[in-house]
C-alpha cells in the first residue's frame, strides 16, 4: 500500500511514465469530416491525434486513460476521458463546455498530462438555471448524462443535452478528492436548488406602490402577502417533441344548450318593428 500525492514527482512510478504535451484546441464544430460529431458535445471526453495513441502505448499507460488539461495563461485546469484518438497531429478537440472551463479561444494552446484519479464515492450538482428541476426526474437524466463523462473535477460547470435542450450544473463538491473518476462506480449524487437565480413568479396583483399628490410618503408602503410555493408554476416538457413539428394545444369547451332567449335573439330583424305616432287618430288639427 502506497500513497499517492500529485504535487511529488518523487513519489510511486505513475510519473516516470507520464504524458505530458501541448496541443492547441478547436471545439468539435471545427473537426473535419462528413460524420456529425455533436455526441463530443454531451460527455466530458477529447479527441486525440493518433501520434497521442502511439506514445501512450509505449508508456504503458493505465486503463482508463485519464488527462488532466491545463490552460496555463489562466491557471485553470479540469480532467478529462479520451474519446477517439483521430484528430490531426498536434491538434485535439474538445466539447464546447470545457473550453469555456478553461478560459480557451479556438486554437489557443492546452497542456494535457495524463493522470490516475481516486474512484467517486459522492458527488453534488447545483443546476445553473431553475429550468432544469422541471424535468420529471432530474436525477435519473443527471444519472444517464454522467455516463458520457470519465472524470469529474470541482468547481466545472459541465453541460448535459436534455430533450434537444442544453442544461448546466456546477460540481459543487466531489470524494474522495477534488477530481475524480466516475467510471463503473457507484457514486451517491445530491443535487441542489439554483437559490442564486431569481425564479419568474409572474404577475402579482396590488403589490405595487402608491403616490400620494402631497408627494408624502407616508401609509403608501406595500405590504405583498407571503409568496406560496404553490403558486409558482412549472411546465411540464413535451417528451413527444420532434424536431420540425409544431403542435397546437387547444382546450375544448362544450357549447351551451340553446335558450329562449337565444332562439330571440338569433330571429332579430332589423326595422321589422311597429312605429307609433304622436298625433291621435281622427282628429284634425
Amino acid at each position: 500500500m502506497f500513497s499517492f500525492n500529485m504535487f511529488e514527482p518523487h513519489v510511486g512510478r505513475v510519473f516516470q511514465n507520464r504524458f505530458s504535451t501541448q496541443y492547441r484546441c478547436y471545439s468539435v464544430s471545427m473537426l473535419a469530416g462528413p460524420n456529425d460529431r455533436s455526441d463530443v458535445e454531451k460527455g466530458g471526453k477529447i479527441i486525440m491525434p493518433p501520434s497521442a495513441l502511439d506514445q501512450l502505448s509505449r508508456l504503458n499507460i493505465t486503463y482508463p486513460m485519464l488527462f488532466k488539461l491545463t490552460n496555463k495563461n489562466s491557471d485553470r485546469m479540469t480532467h478529462c476521458g479520451v474519446l477517439e484518438f483521430v484528430a490531426d497531429e498536434g491538434i485535439c478537440y474538445l466539447p464546447h463546455w470545457m473550453m469555456q472551463n478553461l478560459l480557451l479561444e479556438e486554437g489557443g494552446l492546452v497542456q494535457v498530462e495524463s493522470v490516475n484519479l481516486m474512484v467517486a464515492t459522492y458527488s453534488k450538482f447545483q443546476p445553473q438555471s431553475p429550468d432544469f428541476l422541471d424535468i420529471t426526474n432530474p436525477k435519473a437524466v443527471l444519472e444517464n448524462a454522467l455516463r458520457n463523462f470519465a472524470c469529474l473535477t470541482k468547481g466545472d460547470v459541465i453541460a448535459i443535452n436534455y430533450n434537444e435542450k442544453i442544461y448546466e450544473l456546477r460540481v459543487m463538491e466531489t470524494k474522495p478528492d477534488k477530481a475524480v473518476s466516475i467510471i463503473e462506480c457507484d457514486m451517491n449524487e445530491e443535487e441542489t436548488d439554483p437559490s442564486n437565480y431569481d425564479m419568474d413568479i409572474g404577475f402579482r396583483a396590488f403589490t405595487g406602490s402608491g403616490n400620494r399628490l402631497d408627494g408624502k410618503k407616508k401609509g403608501i408602503e406595500p405590504s405583498p402577502a407571503p409568496l406560496d410555493p404553490s403558486d409558482i408554476k412549472r411546465g411540464i416538457p413535451n417528451y413527444d417533441f420532434k424536431i420540425g413539428r409544431i403542435t397546437f394545444i387547444r382546450n375544448s369547451r362544450q357549447q351551451s344548450r340553446k335558450t329562449e332567449t337565444d332562439d330571440t335573439a338569433i330571429n332579430f330583424i332589423a326595422f321589422s318593428g311597429e312605429g307609433q305616432s304622436l298625433r291621435k287618430k281622427g282628429r284634425k288639427p
